[in-house]
Formats: C-alpha cells, sequence, structure tokens
C-alpha cells in the first residue's frame, strides 16, 4: 500500500508517522513523507523580512523530514521523502494525485493554544477536497499495540462500500477488529413522540409497514458489509441502531472507544432532513482518529 504522510514537523504530525508503527508494514509498502514550505502571500514578497523568513523555511524542511522519517526508521517499508513550496493543502492533494497514493496520513494539525480535537483548515480542505482517501489521526489514551478497534460507519451506499475496501487494504494486524454499524432514521425522528401517537389508524399501519422494510433494507445493509469485511478480518461484529446518524455514530464511539471511526466521504448521505455532511462533522469532534474513504 502507498502511503502519503504529509509533516509539519509538529507533535500531530509526529503521532501520524507513529500510527503507522502500529500497522504490519512489509517491504512492499510504500510511505512518502511530505514536507510542504508555506508559501503565504505577503505584504512585500520581495522585501528583507519576506526573504529572510523564506530561507530560515527552507532550512528548517530537511530537519522536519529526517525527524519524521526516525520515526518510521523500524519498519520495513520503503521511504522517500518530498519537500514542496506553495498551498500545504493544494500541494499535498497534488502529491496524492500524482504519487497515486492509496491513502494519506495525517494529524489534525488543530489550531495552536486550542487544547482539544479540533481539527486545523489545512487537514479539513484536505479530507474535504482530496479525491484520495484520507485517515486523520488524534492519537488515544487507549492504544494498545499491534490491536486496533474499528468502527465502521455504513448506510450501504457506494461511499460506504469504497471505505470498507480502503480498510481492507490498509496492513492491519490479524488482530484488528471491526464492529458494523449501520444506523435507522425514523420517518418522524425530529418530531416529539405526542405528535405522532395522534395519526390516524391506517397512517399507523403505514408507518409499521415502511418500518419493516427499513429493518429488512437495514439487516441486508449490515449483512452485505460483515460478509465482505470478513474476508480481511477475523473479527467482525455489527450493531444496528435507530436515531439520528451523527449522534448514534459518536455515542457509539463513546461506548466502544475505537482507535479509528471509518465512513464514506459522503457520511450518511441519504438520511431524511439532514443537512450537511455528517463526515465532515464526524471528523471535526470525533476523540479518535476518523478515515474517509473516497469514490
Amino acid at each position: 500500500m502507498k502511503f502519503l504522510l504529509p509533516t509539519d514537523g509538529s507533535s500531530y504530525s509526529e503521532a501520524a508517522a507513529k500510527f503507522l508503527l502500529r500497522l504490519n508494514l512489509s517491504a512492499q509498502d510504500e510511505i512518502r513523507i511530505l514536507h510542504v514550505i508555506s508559501d503565504e502571500p505577503m505584504q512585500d514578497q520581495d522585501d528583507f523580512y519576506s526573504r529572510r523568513i523564506r530561507e530560515m523555511k527552507q532550512l528548517i524542511a530537511p530537519s522536519i523530514l529526517g525527524s519524521t522519517k526516525h520515526f518510521l526508521e523500524t519498519t520495513p517499508a520503503k521511504i522517500d521523502t518530498s519537500i514542496e513550496v506553495g498551498c500545504p493543502d493544494s500541494r499535498i492533494i497534488e502529491a496524492a494525485i500524482q504519487e497515486q497514493a492509496d491513502l494519506i496520513v495525517m494529524g489534525p494539525k488543530r489550531v495552536k493554544g486550542i487544547q482539544s480535537h479540533i481539527v486545523g483548515s489545512v487537514t479539513k480542505s484536505v479530507s474535504i477536497n482530496s479525491p484520495k482517501p484520507i485517515l486523520v489521526i488524534k492519537p488515544s489514551p487507549d492504544e494498545i499495540p499491534g490491536k486496533m478497534k474499528i468502527l465502521f460507519a455504513t448506510n450501504g451506499s457506494e461511499n460506504a462500500r469504497r471505505t470498507a475496501e480502503v480498510l481492507s487494504s490498509i496492513p492491519f494486524h490479524d488482530a484488528a477488529s471491526i464492529t458494523v454499524l449501520h444506523v435507522i432514521t425514523p420517518v418522524f425522528y425530529d418530531v416529539p413522540e405526542h405528535y405522532v401517537s395522534s395519526v390516524n389508524a391506517g397512517m399507523k399501519d403505514a408507518l409499521l409497514s415502511l418500518k419493516d422494510r427499513e429493518m429488512r433494507q437495514a439487516d441486508e445493509v449490515i449483512s452485505q458489509a460483515s460478509n465482505y469485511l470478513k474476508r480481511r478480518f477475523t473479527q467482525v461484529d455489527s450493531l444496528l441502531r435507530e436515531g439520528d446518524p451523527t449522534d448514534e455514530i459518536l455515542q457509539t464511539a463513546s461506548e466502544l472507544r475505537p482507535d479509528i471511526i471509518a465512513l464514506g466521504s459522503k457520511g450518511m448521505g441519504g438520511f431524511r432532513g439532514l443537512i450537511g455532511s455528517i463526515s465532515r462533522y464526524i471528523l471535526s469532534v470525533a476523540e479518535c482518529s476518523v478515515l474517509i474513504g473516497k469514490i
């Protein structure tokens, strides 16, 4: 598998590098470490201070790459390094395409001074605009060497199926376990129960019929995902929840404490009444690492 590992020398980038050591890497795997020298516009690009800043960044860049490479020196995977100049998010995306990377692995690069799991603008931009799958690493205190717990949220869409393919191609150790989660969103999930109970008998029968159909569809979604993942993982469990997908994914993650939440780039799109991207929200607020698959 070909990994692209962007690094800025921060502790978050170091955590992303260390995460790769938890995988069962081999000599067939490749890791491209990329550092982008940010060329942000200044008032006067040619004044003395601007030139000095660019010179300092260029002098520091090899040390940043060397430090990241040091964390990976025990892995059997092939390691290459490169330096680019420009807008970090654009250069990362371009490098992932040019290198035909299978997966981008990077830290959240949060805002300085904010001790939280908030994802920074560069990581967020890459996760939104990159055509390549991305794994954003958020270190957990519950990490167990060699063992990985994954929560895979699926709605049976093409995006979800692509995420399952990415999970199956990542060289996890055999001890890795995965839980397949599907969330049913009730027709009236956003309407108080006492209003729903006032509908007439004919409407109730129709709702019961719809719920039965949704349950059958949910069982099929879980069955297909589980059967596919069992080709790669020896321990595959499944969960069916009902409610708001975002809430249920985060609640399940709180209960299971996985190392990774995996979902498609369109999140759980297709559920009634939901506005915006669930995958983006999960990426922003989840306390664990998040994998977003791309078609």
